[in-house]
């Protein structure tokens, strides 16, 4: 639990850390929406915003007003329970609220919620639901994070900004783990907070295994790429092989071939591809092709969590990890009331969990138990390949 009287001062850090992310956008940036899963910068900024309001101020704070009353419909994301929303695929069409008049939105908000948190008397629920608002605005911060990059890696020109993160840090890598036959525990034991899908503490019975101690590199997957791996349907899964022709994809997201050198996008624009940089921006398609062309696999979520505890050293933290395991309830898990309870258990079908965190990740926010997940084909993300012996 929060100590009550850090609570101001970690809502205005985090809310603070997302302003910084956008500080290098130009207003047009604001605005863009190239592809379904990535929303405009303005509309994360609102709807982290809308959170606080929704979930917090308006049931909670005796005389608050709404900032305005279309802004829940303009900026709730898929809770169900708190009504009508704009399509995801219609964010990029928000020309109006202008982004201006967003930030006046913001502004007001934290306002009302520096009030709140000195004024009224927290409950243990109403810690717990600021808890879930400071991590759910940190999940989006990262999502910020590739948002733009990816708004700004399909802008013809490639543009370079300004962005609080060391996008391709060096290697660290440490020595392979060997898990041992037996009964390891998964899950989250810990009494600080955690999401919903972490809890569930459970036994679960691993075969022996190696699992690398570093990521793939660069240099690495590059080779996979210049073998034919792209071209050749005995390394890819029969919807991955279908993904690759579909959509004619040669490589990682943001790399480009020019005049047989290689190079890709970064926030300080189109860089010579470094070698030794963990590769990043994968699906789980290639990532599993890569693992096949390899005579290897990917690890389970269990058998990366299980490395964790048995290896202090083990590396990790700055590309999210592909795993194998499809992304289900642990034992026990249930559904907590209200819109609450839509925050992750309505989307266990059809994704796969991911491990670790990303250089993305905002301090303080990663732990060996997080369970992040997409659909196979996303590669928006820092995402990236550890493996693990047959």
């Amino acid at each position: 639990m929060i100590a009550e009287q850090t609570l101001t001062d970690q809502y205005l850090r985090v809310r603070a850390h997302s302003e910084a992310i956008c500080r290098g956008l130009e207003t047009e940036d604001y605005v863009v929406q190239p592809v379904a899963d990535v929303s405009p910068p303005k509309w994360h900024i609102g709807h982290t915003t809308w959170f606080w309001e929704t979930f917090l101020l308006t049931p909670n704070l005796p005389g608050y007003k709404p900032f305005h009353e279309d802004f829940s419909y303009v900026f709730n994301s898929y809770y169900e329970t708190v009504g009508k929303r704009v399509l995801r695929t219609d964010r990029g069409n928000l020309s109006r609220p202008t982004v201006a008049g967003v930030y006046q939105y913001r502004a007001y908000v934290d306002g009302y919620m520096q009030q709140f948190l000195e004024t009224v008397e927290l409950t243990d629920t109403l810690h717990t639901l600021i808890e879930l608002g400071l991590n759910h605005e940190q999940q989006h911060q990262e999502l910020l994070i590739t948002d733009i990059k990816y708004i700004l890696g399909n802008n013809p020109l490639l543009p370079a900004i300004d962005m609080p993160v060391q996008e391709n840090p060096p290697l660290v890598s440490g020595p392979s783990v060997t898990l041992r036959e037996g009964i390891y525990t998964i899950g989250y034991q810990g009494k600080g907070f955690c999401f919903d899908n972490e809890l569930g503490p459970h036994k679960v019975y691993l075969n022996e295994t190696t699992i690398s101690g570093g990521l793939v590199t660069n240099a690495e997957y590059l080779a996979f790429v210049e073998a034919g791996g792209y071209r050749n349907f005995r390394y890819w899964l029969a919807d991955g092989w279908a993904w690759v022709n579909t959509n004619q994809i040669q490589a990682p997201l943001y790399w480009h071939k020019i005049e047989s050198l290689w190079y890709t996008y970064t926030f300080d624009g189109l860089q010579r591809l470094d070698p030794d940089a963990p590769v990043t921006h994968v699906s789980q398609y290639e990532a599993d092709a890569y693992a096949r062309w390899k005579q290897q696999r990917l690890p389970t979520e269990f058998e990366w969590e299980a490395a964790t505890q048995a290896d202090n050293a083990f590396a990790w933290g700055t590309r999210w990890e592909w795993t194998n395991s499809a992304y289900l309830p642990y034992p026990g898990f249930t559904t907590a009331e209200g819109a609450v309870g839509e925050y992750n258990g309505k989307f266990m079908s059809g994704q796969i969990v991911l491990r670790g965190a990303s250089i993305a990740t905002p301090d303080g926010h990663a732990r060996p138990t997080y369970r992040n997940f997409f659909q196979p084909d996303k590669r928006w993300q820092y995402t990236g390949i550890r493996l693990a012996d047959q």
